[in-house]
């Protein structure tokens, strides 16, 4: 069973640096949202087609514009510290149980 103990730990791991580094990018794409950016611009057009299908199924679920605020990247981002928060630490406790 420490075969699986170890892959829960490392399937554990992985998904907390892919929470965290998209919670990056989703902050990246709030702060270009102030600035007029080059829409050509290979980050630019990089960090839009990432983030974007995630953002939009959010603005379609939840109308989330107040004032002209888009608060669908709060949004995203609390979810991703709620699955941060919830999902990574009860992977990493099946892992300890099966290695027992």
């Amino acid at each position: 069973m420490f075969i699986l103990s170890n892959l829960l730990f490392a399937l554990a791991r992985i998904l907390d640096i892919v929470f965290t580094t998209y919670m990056w990018v989703i902050v990246a794409r709030a702060i270009l949202s102030w600035v007029n950016p080059d829409p050509y611009n290979p980050i630019v057009r990089f960090l839009y087609s990432i983030t974007e299908p995630v953002l939009y199924a959010i603005r379609r679920r939840i109308p989330a514009f107040f004032g002209g605020i888009d608060f669908s990247p709060m949004i995203v981002i609390l979810i991703l510290i709620f699955l941060q928060n919830f999902l990574v630490p009860s992977l990493r406790e099946m892992a300890l149980v099966l290695r027992v």
